[in-house]
Formats: C-alpha cells, structure tokens, sequence
C-alpha cells in the first residue's frame, strides 16, 4: 500500500521500493521486517524497519542538505531534553527510482495521545511543561545563525493574519466564523516584548507518543523548532490538555495573560488552515485541527 497522498507533485513511494533502497544501500538491515506506517504527517512517508528502525522518506524528494542538517540538529538538541527525540541512523542516497536523499531514524516507543481521552491528563501537562522548560534553556553556541523553522517561530502574528481570516471565512459550514475572527483579532492585539527562546513550535498529539499510563514518552519532528516567541510551545493547551489543568500548565511555565492570547490565536490560524486545504484529505489532522478550534472557542470555564 502506498502512503496517503498529499502533494500534486508527490513520489510514489511503496513497500517495494523502499525494500530495494534499504537492501541496495544498508545491506545490514536488508533481511528486517519492513511495515509501512500509517501517518497523517505531511512531509514523509514512514516505514517501520525491524523493531528498532523507521525508514522516512520525503514526499517530495530532494538532493538538498535538509536531512543532513536534520541530523545535526537532534544531535545537538537531545541532550538537553528530558524525553527521547529522533535520531539519524543513516541517510540513503538518490536514485533513479527515488530521486532525493532519505533516512533510517531509531524507533521510538509510545502511541499519539487521543484528546478528550487522556489516562493522565495532570501528568502529562506535568511533562510537557518539563519538556517546554527545558527547550528554552538550551544554549547551543555553535548553531547556524538560523534554521528553516525559524521562518515561523519568529514570524509576527500580523503576518498570518491574512491566510487565517481567509481560512476562517472558507469555513462557515465547519466552524463559527464570527466568534473565530472575535478570537483572532483579540489574539492579534496582544502584545510581544519580542523575548525569544528555544521553541518546538507543534506540540500537536501527532507529533507526541505516551505510554499507556499517559506519560510523555518521546516527542517527534523538529523541522519548525528554532529560537522564537515562547506563545509557540503553548499549542497543548488547546490540542490536548483539558482545561482543568490549563492554570497549572501556566503557572508551572510562568505564562502571563498576552503570551497565552498569542498562543491561542497561534493555534487557531494553524488549526483552520488544517482544516481549509486537509478537510477533505487526511482525516487524522483534520479531527485534531477541529478539536484546538472547539477548544479555542469554548466559553471560558
């Protein structure tokens, strides 16, 4: 079976394929089991190698850096998180059956925590405000002057404010549109003293795993973690964390009342623009992303 398609111009990628790349490239590895993963990411198509092992490649292939300078990355940011990140095994080379680089990431164990049906909601807000502390103490001297990631953590709301009324208008038959825009403009006015840390930037379910007690166990995709507003690791609240221990979240990360109205709007220009171009294509994404707006637009408790 072939990953859920995405993009117009997307690879085709299958079972095959992939199985010739890892034998051709890591013969080490040629004789694992090889089981395609079932993701609503974006970006790559995943393959579950061994017990120990994921195969990732892009959707779009490219001969570029990135997976090079993606290995750099969690190299020098795991070791100052509390939880398992990735990790670059190994990356593949292009072919003429798979034009650009791909990569052989650890497996890392847990399941993508469900909203609304959380075994330990307090721990793992607990959690995720470690993670969160820890992400912006890091002090990584020799980093690039920047990561790609950076081109959102650091973008101001006003440049999102377009694309996100848009979307809001384009889905009058989803969500209330007048109480989104009430929500965004409110968001749009708060202020930012331009304090910037170390953020993930989507801490949305899919890209966390838990174990079945419901402590945070890993958390995965780093593409749009760089230095930018704090707002921009808030996204649990709304995605996941029910509001019974939204005060604690915020007290246990100092979160003053602007940061949390940047980070609701944050969430809420991502979630319906989720929604306006995947509504229709990836059900996984389109259920969280219906799930922040609710969220967002509840009354406060």
């Amino acid at each position: 079976m072939s990953p859920r398609k995405t993009h117009a111009d997307q690879a085709k990628i299958d079972t095959p394929l992939v199985r010739e790349l890892v034998a051709t490239q890591f013969p080490q590895w040629a004789t694992l089991p090889l089981e395609r993963v079932d993701s609503a990411g974006l970006v790559n198509a995943i393959y579950r190698l061994g017990t120990d092992l994921t195969v990732r490649l892009p959707h779009r292939p490219s001969t570029t850096d990135i997976i090079r300078r993606e290995r750099a990355k969690l190299a020098a940011l795991a070791p100052y998180l509390p939880v398992p990140i990735p990790s670059v095994e190994a990356i593949g080379s292009p072919t003429e059956a798979y034009p650009g680089e791909w990569s052989i990431h650890r497996w890392l164990t847990g399941t993508h925590p469900i909203p609304d049906a959380l075994v330990d909601p307090r721990g793992l807000a607990t959690d995720l405000a470690a993670f969160i502390t820890a992400f912006r103490q890091i002090d990584v001297p020799d980093r690039p002057p920047t990561y790609p990631g950076e081109r959102r953590t650091r973008a101001p709301m006003s440049s999102m404010d377009s694309p996100t009324r848009k979307a809001i208008n384009d889905l009058d038959d989803l969500i209330d549109t007048h109480a989104a825009l009430t929500s965004w403009e409110e968001s749009l006015a708060a202020p930012y003293d331009g304090h910037e840390v170390w953020v993930h930037s989507d801490l949305t379910p899919s890209n966390l795993l838990v174990s079945a007690e419901g402590r945070l166990t890993a958390v995965l995709d780093f593409e749009t973690s760089g230095v930018g507003d704090p707002a921009c690791d808030l996204f649990p609240a709304w995605y996941l964390l029910p509001a019974t221990v939204h005060e604690e979240f915020r007290t246990t990360l100092n979160v003053d009342n602007p940061t949390w109205l940047r980070a609701r709007g944050r969430v809420l220009s991502q979630a319906v623009i989720v929604l306006q171009h995947f509504k229709n294509t990836n059900p996984a994404l389109t259920n969280y992303a219906q799930h922040a707006v609710s969220k967002v637009l509840a009354p406060p408790r």
